[in-house]
């Protein structure tokens, strides 16, 4: 009986069914270091000491769904740089696809490789099959101001911005 509960224990990690308590409004930013697509190592923590930061989770990258939500940010790039946004997306993705993914549509912003799902668990992100379910976290001067548990393909930016207008 042990050994059964054994396997369908290691069963369930692997697939990334189990993961740190969601992260709620007024929770600083995990203290945690992801590489970009290209491949320079970024400190999330550090970057929300001051000012506004946007992560957002995303399944695939180069996928329609993903794609929508990526360009809907890209569009919005100057709008959110004005008001001070710094931007990263994240996906269970590798560094090369992350990086042949923001080549491709000229993505502005940084995209985190977290194959090990070290940033999905940080934020209490599901990730079922291996992959990260579609979510955004707004962060203002290090502690989380807003977040969006059922994040929007097309209209992330709006959304975003929204709640930036409310400021």
């Amino acid at each position: 009986m042990k050994s059964f509960i054994a396997f369908w224990s290691s069963l369930i990690a692997m697939s990334g069914l189990v993961q740190a308590g969601e992260l709620e409004v007024g929770q600083p930013m995990p203290e945690i270091k992801v590489k970009n697509q290209k491949n320079e190592q970024v400190d999330l923590a550090e970057a929300a000491k001051t000012g506004w930061v946007l992560v957002y989770f995303y399944p695939k990258a180069d996928t329609p769904g993903c794609t929508k939500q990526a360009c809907s940010l890209r569009d919005a790039y100057a709008k959110l740089t004005d008001k001070g946004v710094k931007v990263y997306g994240v996906s269970t993705d590798s560094v090369a696809d992350q990086k042949a993914f923001a080549e491709k549509y000229t993505l502005p912003f940084d995209l985190l490789a977290d194959k090990s799902k070290k940033v999905v668990t940080a934020f209490g992100v599901p990730a079922g099959m291996g992959f990260a379910k579609r979510q955004a976290y707004l962060f203002k001067d290090g502690k989380l101001v807003w977040r969006d548990l059922k994040a929007s393909t097309e209209q992330q930016a709006a959304d975003v911005l929204a709640v930036l207008a409310k400021e």
